[in-house]
């Protein structure tokens, strides 16, 4: 790859473009589940050295800022993430073996985020050198996202320069997704008296908390999104602490998933369900939060001015970690992340460092 300077030089956005695929298929070829992403993190942190950009690692998470870097100015951060979830069975390609064809690179993670990071970075090195941006640029590839682990983006965030606002790499098509539903998993528990199910004996627990997974199904909050619509609860396990079939239950369980809009947090969520129901309620995680970024932000408006649409997802991402307001937006399709056989079309890839260059621009040129 030319220096850093003869691409900032000439704008060599197609040279660009090629190194982002390039850098792609080497990233799809090692192996790098959650948790287990270090070599990955040492391919990442090898490009940017080789290119004469400091890099920072902490664990497998790495990360760069611009060369001019100013700390009396607002920074923006440009993170995706480097690991993957495990193929699945139906794969009936080599899933670490990059394979294009069709204009497609097929591979675990080329899709989910794979082409996201590259683009990201790609995005980062086009900016690297320029001077006088309003703006500082970090560029995180993160670890552990896909299953929201704590040395991952939460890890490193406080590692990092003030960040003011973000964009988080996930496959959308390109189009912005400006809020993006929590997620609240709780225990419920219901305590009874076990007895001989023959002499009524006892207090099943079970019987108990029927009350509550009715209200569960039929309750309705009140406040709706326009972006995510309502807070959708759902009992999704149960269990006893009780295997004989004569013995009535001391003990009933249930975990509800509870997928939050932005209008409540998560407290608000736990404490309204307590409000509600007798048994005794325990989330397990208030870590992953509903988010949003106003309309009026400048990363949107620049995304309106290019024609974008803008919506609500149901998906959770590292969006849900970060205390500050980030845009999700990404090459790829959130339909084809953890299927069997995952690609990305490379136009997309292209396209996408196209589009992230010129909302960035758009939103610097009307500082």
């Amino acid at each position: 790859m030319a220096p850093i300077n003869n691409l900032q030089n000439s704008n060599n956005i197609g040279l660009l473009q090629k190194e982002a695929v390039n850098l792609l298929k080497t990233l799809i070829s090692l192996p790098s589940f959650s948790k287990e992403e270090d070599k990955t993190a040492e391919v990442l942190n090898q490009f940017f050295t080789e290119r004469g950009i400091p890099a920072n690692r902490l664990k497998n998470n790495i990360w760069a800022t611009n060369l001019h870097f100013d700390p009396s100015k607002p920074s923006l951060l440009l993170n995706s993430h480097h690991d993957t979830v495990k193929p699945n069975k139906g794969y009936s390609r080599e899933p670490f073996s990059p394979f294009e064809q069709d204009g497609k690179v097929y591979g675990l993670g080329s899709n989910d985020a794979g082409g996201c990071l590259v683009s990201l970075i790609a995005t980062f090195l086009y900016f690297y050198t320029q001077t006088n941006l309003p703006y500082n640029i970090v560029l995180v590839a993160s670890a552990e996202e896909e299953i929201s682990g704590q040395d991952g983006i939460e890890l490193v965030l406080s590692q990092l320069p003030s960040i003011d606002f973000g964009i988080v790499g996930e496959p959308t098509k390109m189009e912005m997704a400006i809020a993006e539903r929590g997620l609240l998993v709780l225990e419920v528990v219901a305590i009874g008296a076990a007895g001989h199910a023959a002499r009524e004996e006892g207090e099943n627990a079970l019987y108990k908390i029927l009350p509550d997974i009715e209200w569960f199904k039929s309750f309705q909050f009140d406040k709706e999104s326009t972006l995510l619509g309502k807070v959708k609860m759902s009992v999704t396990s149960i269990e006893t602490d009780n295997k004989q079939h004569n013995v009535v239950p001391s003990i009933c369980k249930l975990i509800v998933d509870i997928r939050v809009n932005e209008l409540y947090t998560l407290e608000e969520i736990v404490a309204i369900v307590q409000q509600h129901v007798q048994s005794a309620v325990t989330p397990r995680s208030v870590r992953l939060r509903s988010t949003s970024i106003s309309i009026d932000h400048p990363l949107v408006q620049s995304g309106i001015a290019l024609g974008k649409d803008y919506f609500g997802s149901a998906t959770s991402s590292d969006k849900a970690l970060m205390p500050f307001p980030t845009l999700k937006m990404g090459p790829g399709d959130s339909a084809r992340s953890h299927t069997a056989d995952e690609f990305i079309y490379i136009n997309e890839i292209e396209e996408g460092i196209v589009t992230y260059i010129q909302l960035l621009e758009k939103m610097f040129n009307h500082e």
